[in-house]
């Protein structure tokens, strides 16, 4: 007897949860609620990096930052693109010596998101300050928290929870605002090709001739050769000459003896 009467209590109190949440999920809908959001002055950042293009190698690239430092980007995606003399470069374009240039432009933007709940209906019954029962426009019943220093308007007065009455029309605006702060990122790199190398000066010959002039006086003290037609006949013939003379007078000192 005992156990049926505790199922019984059970399942009337399970019946007037189920009630109750019934008349909340229905009930809600009688709460207007309107959101705003209000924007304030937008701050740009731009961060500018710069660097030059030492080495690639596949999707990984290494740049030599302005400070000398080596930054390693892995994995460089093929959608990443440069914007070189007007042209989108991928990873695989780029160049040793290429120079590049990265701007991160950060934009911070603060908003206020204001939500407004609004709800009338007549009084029919206040816990203060805590809870009230209204009757909505729908002749159901809901019950409402009351948030703290919530105001309610009775026929035109401002009252508190304190003030109301069964049977009064009042009216609520419950107004929340949370500001929020938005920022956005975009990046941009563009570049440079490098230099070529500087040609060779028009006005300085590749080959130089130089001339070797021989000075005057070591030209003349050059001996003097014969010419190739000369001959040695006229010397022999002298020399045969004289032999011929010698042998003459030998023979006459003999005889003068």
């Amino acid at each position: 007897m005992r156990s049926s009467k505790i199922w019984t209590r059970t399942a009337l109190v399970l019946g007037a949860g189920v009630v109750s949440l019934a008349f909340v999920l229905s009930l809600t809908a009688q709460v207007q609620t309107t959101t705003k959001t209000t924007t304030g002055a937008a701050k740009i950042d731009n961060h500018v990096e710069s660097g030059e293009v030492v080495a690639v190698s596949g999707n990984d690239l290494v740049v030599k930052m302005s400070d000398g430092t080596l930054r390693h980007v892995a994995n460089v995606p093929e959608s990443a693109r440069v914007l070189v003399d007007g042209q989108e470069l991928g990873i695989h374009d780029l160049k040793p010596g290429m120079k590049l240039q990265r701007t991160i432009t950060t934009t911070t933007t603060p908003k206020t998101i204001t939500t407004v709940q609004s709800v009338t209906g007549k009084v029919w019954f206040v816990s203060p300050p805590n809870s009230v029962i209204l009757t909505l426009a729908d002749g159901k019943n809901q019950s409402f928290k009351i948030p703290k220093g919530q105001k309610f308007n009775v026929d035109g007065q401002m009252t508190d929870a304190w003030g109301l009455k069964k049977g009064m029309n009042v009216s609520a605006t419950k107004i929340v605002e949370v500001p929020v702060t938005e920022v956005a990122q975009s990046r941009t790199v563009t570049g440079e090709m490098p230099p070529p190398p500087p040609p060779p000066p028009a006005d300085v010959p590749i080959l130089v001739v130089e001339e070797v002039v021989v000075p005057a006086q070591v030209a003349q003290a050059a001996p003097a050769q014969l010419p190739h037609t000369g001959s040695q006949l006229p010397l022999i013939g002298l020399l045969g000459f004289l032999l011929l003379a010698s042998s003459f007078g030998l023979r006459a000192a003999r005889k003068n003896r």
